[in-house]
Parts: structure tokens; sequence; C-alpha cells
């Protein structure tokens, strides 16, 4: 098994090959760059996010080429939802990092006076950011910059089924960033499993909850808190009081302007009434039609599907019995060019595949009720989805929604834009995933909040110590629930008969 570990100097390229042996050494140097302290302070915390936000700007049209290469992905979606969005990502880090590593002070209860306390930001250590294929940049360095921001050193494992990306991280870690503390290691499930098989700090994951489980049963071993980005069914509900055309466009937007459907947060299936079904569709294929044009294949704003096995796996949830006949809109693909049209069924029934897996693709289920309150049943038979996303005019139902869906998010009359909002944390919940990041939550994911009291050798309380009387019990108790007058009485050894 070789290890190839893109941010270690020496080597073709400053780069070696390691076996099992060499990932233990990987390790051990990244502690002993953390434990020299080097990652700790302001500057170098802030050279590092400048240098990615200069090689977002030098090297984007390396970027753009990566991804398309591994996605076909448009420039426009990677510049939006990408390269924007993780140099905004740093830029917030930056704007806030001073005020974020400064102890915030906290209060003191009357038991412990005179005395101060304070809250210390402390990093935790050495990081491994495991990252996924459908977003390959800004899911493999908005946790590294989050790491970074929060003073630690931190392994990146890019996915392998994005190559393109996977290598040219590599290579601008090495250009641009602290080798020292910085790493990228590229390969597939042997080089994953060598890292999970070593000490860390914390785990970072991004991506399926059967590979999230995986990843956690390792963790155990060394009680190595997680934090998991998996994904799940998310689903939309669309009243019929809104704005039938602009839901269509948010919805087709979030869909299949998010990589064709390839992402955790891309609606999975949509929930509406019976009696309206028939108008969202029609709106639907208008909202296509002006997207992608009557031949969807031939579009050069849709991404394609990443890789064979993605592609094979489609195609079985859309030619299922069950499922295929409920077309009402695309089906078409082409395996050649691994691309399948944006596609939409109409009243899947419940125990199909496509409605029983996460689709990850651009399928678009749409499944019926009577009345719309019936959707909050049908979203909470399911596992808790990662988003939840709601299109109403009607105030009554929208706050019946966020009080009664679980979800990691909720956005209501939009999909997918709560992730640009660095002020909102991001992350899952049950099935969905662990924990969270974005913005100040980047930074309090990497971060231990160490409580720290201050005391001075004033203000001794004998009563504290043995041996224990019923008196000194009287003056603690008094102290610890506030009772001022008991503390009086207790003090010069009364007893207060309506105490």
């Amino acid at each position: 098994m070789a290890l190839k570990v893109g941010a270690v100097l020496g080597g073709v390229g400053g780069r070696r090959v390691f076996d099992r042996e060499g990932c233990v050494s990987l390790v051990r140097e990244l502690r002993q760059s953390f434990i020299s302290g080097r990652t700790k302070s302001y500057e170098w915390r802030a050279h590092q996010l400048k240098m990615v936000i200069k090689f977002l700007q030098e090297k984007e049209p390396a970027i753009l080429e990566a991804l398309h290469q591994d996605l076909c992905k448009p420039s426009f979606e990677t510049y939006i939802a990408e390269i924007s969005l993780l140099k905004s990502s740093c830029e917030f880090l930056l704007k806030h990092l001073k005020k974020w590593m400064k102890p915030e002070k906290a209060s003191v209860s009357f038991v412990a006076q005179p005395a101060r306390a304070e809250i210390v930001p402390e990093p935790l250590g050495i990081i491994l950011v495991i990252s996924a294929w459908n977003y390959p940049l800004l899911l493999s360095l908005n946790p590294v910059v989050g790491a970074i921001a929060a003073g630690n050193a931190v392994v990146l494992k890019p996915s392998e089924i994005s190559p393109a990306t996977s290598s040219l991280l590599a290579s601008l870690v090495l250009e641009y960033l602290d080798t020292s503390a910085i790493k990228v290691v590229e390969g597939a499930v042997d080089e994953t499993t060598a890292l999970l098989e070593q000490k860390w700090d914390k785990i970072f994951y991004t991506g399926s909850g059967k590979v999230g489980r995986i990843v956690m049963t390792a963790a155990a071993k060394h009680l190595t808190p997680v934090t998991l980005e998996l994904g799940g069914k998310c689903p939309v509900v669309v009243d019929s009081n809104t704005d039938l055309k602009i839901t269509t466009k948010r919805i087709a937007g979030g869909k299949w302007g998010s990589n064709n459907g390839q992402a955790c947060i891309a609606p999975d299936y949509v929930i509406t009434t019976r009696s309206f079904a028939p108008k969202l569709v029609e709106s639907f294929k208008r909202t296509l039609a002006s997207f992608y044009g009557n031949d969807p294949l031939e579009s050069n704003d849709l991404s394609r599907i990443v890789g064979l096995n993605h592609f094979t796996r489609l195609l079985k949830l859309l030619d299922e019995e069950k499922a295929s006949s409920k077309i009402v809109h695309g089906g078409e693909r082409d395996e050649k060019r691994l691309r399948i049209a944006p596609t939409i069924l109409l009243d899947v029934p419940a125990d199909s595949l496509v409605m029983n897996e996460e689709i990850f693709g651009p399928l678009l289920p749409i499944v019926t009720v009577e009345k719309i309150e019936d959707s909050f049943d049908v979203i909470n038979s399911q596992p808790k989805p990662l988003a939840a996303y709601l299109f109403t005019k009607d105030k009554r139902i929208e706050k019946m929604f966020v009080e009664q869906i679980s979800a990691g998010a909720i956005v209501v009359n939009d999909t997918v834009l709560h992730l640009a909002n660095p002020s909102l944390p991001f992350g899952g919940v049950g099935d969905s995933g662990i924990g969270a990041y974005n913005g100040k939550y980047s930074f309090e994911a990497f971060s231990h909040m160490k409580p720290v009291l201050y005391r001075g050798f004033v203000g001794e309380l004998s009563a504290r110590y043995p041996p224990y009387s019923s008196q000194k019990l009287k003056l603690l108790r008094s102290l610890l629930t506030g009772d001022i007058v008991g503390l009086i009485l207790s003090l010069i050894g009364w007893h207060s008969k309506t105490e």
C-alpha cells in the first residue's frame, strides 16, 4: 500500500510515496509542528487564510479546468458555488478572527468570590479532513480554513473520485501554504484507512452515511471527536398559495443548478397537494426548457454524472418498474457522456427505490397529498434530512413547518442559499450529520473552549472544609441558593424559624 502525500517536501515535484509507517511519520511531523506553537499565532493563521485567497485569485483558470475535467461543471457554477464561497469564507474568518481568539469573560458564582473567570479558545491539535467529490474545492478547503483559523495543523484527504481537483489541491498547498502544518494526502480507500488508524484530535468527514459510520467507528478507538457532514433526502413542500413561477425557478436552480442534483442539500423530492401537482409539473417543464433548452443533454450548463458507477446507480432508480411509468418529464440519458436529463416523476410509490435512497442526481419525484399539512407526516416518517424547504405565502403553514420539521436547516421560499450565509451554522441532525461549521461555527468546531477560573488567596471560606456541621451546611446552602437573609443568620449562628 502506498500513501501519496502532496504536501511533504522531497522527491519528485515535492512528493514522496509512503508506506503505513510513513503515515505514522506524517502524523508525528504534524504533531511536532503543532506542539512547537507555530500554528497558534494570529499572524500565522491570518497569513495562511490570505494565501488561500491569493491562490483562488491567481489559479482560478486552473481550478475551473480541474472541476470541468472531474464533473464537466460549468465555469459559472464553479465560480459562484465554490471559488466565491470559499473566498468569502476566508474573508469572513479574517474579519472576525482577532475577536474570536480573545478570551471571553464569564460570570463567577457568589460562592467562588472573589474571583474572575474566562473562556479561552484553544486549538484542538491535529485535524484530519476527509472531503467529498461533488464540490471538491469548497468541501475540501472550507473545513480546512476553519481548522487553520482555529490554530490547528491539518491533513486534507481529497476524494479520489475527483482526481484532477485532488491533484490540483495537493499542488496548491505545496506552492502557497505552510507545508510543515498543512498537508494533502491523495489516494483512495487504502490511504483513507491508513489515516483513520492514526490518532487525531478531530476528524471532519463529508460524504455518505455508510462511510460516516466507518469514520465514527475508527474515531471511537482513540475517543476522537468527529464532525460528520452527511446527507439524506431533502424534501421540498410546495403550497398552492405560492408564486409558482419563482418557486419552480428556485427549486430547479437548487436541484439541477447544484451539480445536476449531485449535492447533499439539493432538493431530493417535492411534496404538494394532488390538485396543485399538474400546475407544478407544467411550470417545471417551462422552467427547465428556459434553463437548458429542448435538448438538455446538449446543454453546456448541466454537469455530467461523476462516474459510471453513479450513472448506473441512477439508471437503476429511474428504470425500476415502479418508477419508470411515473416519468412525466425527461428521462433521456447518454451513457457515453455520462449525462442524464433533468427528470420529473409524479406519484412514485412510497416503497420504490427512488423514494427510499438518497438520489444525488437529476431525478425529482413529486409526491402528492390531500392537504399540505399532510406533508409534515411524510417528512417526519423519514430520517431527519440535512435541509428541508418550504414554498408558501401562508404564515400559518410557515410557522407550523418550522415548529414541526426537524432538519439540519430550514429554508423558506428558496433552496440551498443558507450554505452561503456565514452567520448560519451548516450541519445535519440525526442521520444527516453530527456537528456544524461555517463562519464562527467553523472556528468553534476546531477549538476547545477552555474555561479558566482565577482566584487569589483572600476570601477563604472555612465552611467548605471538614469537619462538616449542620451550621456549615446552612451557611453553604444559603450561599448556593442566594438566600441573603439565611446567609446573615447563619453567619451569626442563628437559625431563621421561617427558613
